[in-house]
């Protein structure tokens, strides 16, 4: 059992048969009535946020997320097809289990699934992707300076807005926790 005086940043744990994981927590002691701890919880199965308040001497059960390093290989149209890099056993995961992932995946890309009581319930993506740029309007001179931007197509289908000289064939930096450009390389 966890108790709410153990609670950090990136901990799971299990609440009605799902699986949350600590964003932030504040322990609060008002000036009147008892201390008490609010949490900010993402539901590790359909992504929502939600606040929670708790008593200092609650206890809640860790959940017990297993973490399996994969390599990404091939989509087949419906299944993305990964090798665990342990074991060499290849198998399918879907569109759904993988959500937004999708959009920064590239062969032979390493990445962890992450799973609870057999089912997978998300992945975690290296947090900087190289990527390339296959559409996307022309730069034109002197448009550096304006600090602006246009939306670029990557080789993955993905959208990215990016700052004005980028053109066609270039190799750029995507943060994937965020979808931004980081830098060409």
């Amino acid at each position: 059992m966890i108790s709410t005086s153990d609670f950090k940043t990136g901990l799971t744990v299990e609440i009605d048969n799902n699986v949350y994981q600590i964003i932030d927590f504040q322990h609060v002691k008002p000036g009147k009535g008892a201390a008490f701890v609010r949490t900010k919880m993402r539901n590790m199965q359909n992504g929502a946020v939600i606040e929670r308040t708790f008593n200092p001497n609650e206890k809640l059960n860790p959940a017990r997320v297993e973490r399996q390093e994969v390599q990404y290989l091939y989509s087949d149209g419906e299944n993305y097809n990964v090798m665990n890099v342990e074991t060499y056993d290849q198998f399918a995961v879907s569109k759904e289990e993988l959500g937004d992932a999708i959009k920064w995946l590239k062969e032979n890309m390493n990445l962890t699934i992450l799973s609870f009581k057999g089912t997978i319930i998300g992945v975690d993506l290296p947090n900087v992707v190289e990527l390339e740029v296959t559409e996307t309007a022309p730069g034109i001179k002197g448009d550096t300076a304006s600090g602006g931007g246009k939306p670029a197509t990557l080789e993955t289908g993905a959208v990215v807005n990016v700052p004005f000289f980028i053109n066609v064939g270039d190799k750029l930096q995507i943060d994937t926790r965020t979808g931004n450009y980081v830098k060409r390389v």
